[in-house]
């Protein structure tokens, strides 16, 4: 889950491998351990203790001033007002590759005569500044599901060995991160919203794209494999294994934990051996407010706004997919259409949803509901993005949904929230979240009682792996 900009910037882990971890993502100390013990002995050895799993210092670049950095390939934004329409945007070149799959067999879509995937060779890292060669990018451990030839958003790390199915949480960048059209190491396996993006946006050969189902069981390699809704983004989906010895692992991709979830069949029966968790906002001063409560208090500032100053542009920062649910209640309330970029429109009309689709406006003067990426959520951005609407509208007022505004001073009282104000610029922080709050992660917790917790999000330092150990302990001791 490495930190992206426009695709799940609430999401923030960047986590390369140290020199003291081998191939498989295992401490190369001691020397022979992975040579006389089985993947899933060393897996289950590690149990959470993520002491050795050190990250380096990050070596990106920063972006040049004026620009905003992605990491989404193909939706790269290098200046915003080239999307606005100030200056003819430099042509990109499309991203990303391909699987080949069939839906849920007995087995994986046949691979290539040699009995391997074309191409299975290891990534590697190329030279650093220096021109020194780096050693290959291992795939971590915590991205593997023991006992299977699965992965889950492993694919920045060239062909996993041994790896003969590859599964896609969800088309954030920070997850899909690795694919390109040149995809050829094997399936794909992920939700069919999520497949149709995928072959869409990074034209990904279909061949290797293998759309599931939710709430239906598939059989793959011998595994029971089952997608259950995460209430993340459109086509995020909790990945719920089960092996022929009766061991269950669940891993949550980025999601938002509901109290109905815990009505799913799956989940309440029988006990979690293992389980992958969000562990995004594992802080107990994250004290997110419902979902329903944020929109509602949205809505209604918008209504206020324009009651006031009936030509207020209304702006609503999303990522490329994510919030919908914000600006499609806003529309709702106040009847008017969405108006959103190119790129967004055809984003959003992939997802099928006809309530939605009928809601969109390709003309940015027919609308006082904007949709624009949410990094760009800044008062001289807002400022020249007002400008460039031929004095349509007199002001404006933007909300920026992200857990990361959330206060500790304002908390749950939505009315608390102080907007900034700069002339005829105002920006609201709403905590409006798709990744669970500490108290959300704890009730999860206490009520699927897994056997063993496995975080996936800021585990690069020893404190915080140390604090989300304490707290999975104390969650799970009574049961």
């Amino acid at each position: 889950m490495a930190a992206a900009i426009a695709g799940d910037a609430e999401t923030d882990l960047t986590l390369p491998i140290s020199d003291d971890l081998d191939d498989n993502g295992f401490p190369a100390s001691p020397p022979t351990a992975a040579t006389t013990s089985s993947f899933a002995d060393d897996f289950y050895r590690s149990g959470i203790d993520w002491s050795s799993l050190q990250a380096p210092p990050s070596h990106r670049r920063r972006p040049a001033a004026g620009t905003i950095e992605t990491v989404c390939g193909p939706l790269v934004q290098k200046n915003l007002f080239q999307a606005w329409g100030i200056e003819k945007p430099p042509r990109e070149e499309a991203a990303q590759g391909a699987p080949v799959g069939a839906r849920a067999s007995s087995s994986s879509p046949s691979p290539s005569p040699s009995g391997a995937w074309p191409g299975r060779k290891r990534r590697w890292g190329g030279s650093d500044e220096n021109g020194a060669s780096r050693k290959p990018v291992a795939c971590p451990f915590y991205k593997k599901i023991p006992g299977t030839p699965f992965t889950v958003d492993a694919f920045r790390y060239g062909a996993v060995e041994g790896c003969s199915a590859y599964f896609l949480s969800h088309f954030h960048c920070d997850h899909y991160g690795g694919l390109t059209k040149k995809w050829c190491r094997g399936p794909i396996y992920c939700t069919a919203l999520t497949a149709r993006l995928v072959k869409m946006l990074l034209s990904i050969d279909s061949a290797y794209v293998c759309p599931l189902e939710l709430d239906t069981e598939y059989v793959i390699d011998g595994v029971k494999v089952t997608f259950l809704e995460a209430n993340h983004c459109p086509g995020a989906a909790l990945i719920h294994f089960r092996l022929s010895d009766g061991k269950t692992y669940l891993h949550t991709g980025d999601f938002r934990a509901s109290k109905s979830m815990q009505l799913h069949p799956l989940l309440q029966t029988g006990r979690i051996s293992l389980l992958y968790l969000d562990t995004t906002y594992c802080n107990p001063k994250y004290k997110f407010p419902p979902q329903e409560d944020v929109i509602d208090f949205v809505v209604r500032t918008a209504q206020r706004y324009l009651k006031k100053q009936p030509k207020t542009l209304i702006v609503v920062g999303a990522y490329s997919i994510g919030k919908e649910n914000v600006y499609l209640a806003i529309s709702q309330a106040l009847e008017v259409p969405i108006y959103t970029d190119a790129s967004r429109r055809r984003i959003l009309h992939s997802f099928g949803w006809p309530d939605l689709s009928k809601r969109i406006s390709s003309c940015n003067q027919s609308s006082p509901l904007h949709v624009l990426p949410l990094a760009s959520l800044q008062h001289e951005n807002l400022k020249k993005y007002l400008e460039t609407l031929d004095q349509r509208f007199l002001a404006v007022l933007a909300f920026r949904p992200t857990g990361w505004t959330f206060s500790e001073a304002a908390g749950k009282e939505l009315d608390l929230i102080k907007p900034s104000s700069r002339g005829r610029v105002t920006i609201y922080g709403v905590p409006y979240s798709e990744h669970s709050s500490f108290s959300e992660l704890r009730d999860f917790l206490k009520f699927l009682r897994p056997q063993k917790v496995i975080p996936t999000v800021n585990v690069g330092n020893a404190a915080n792996r140390d604090k989300m150990q304490a707290y999975f302990r104390e969650w799970l001791k009574s049961t």
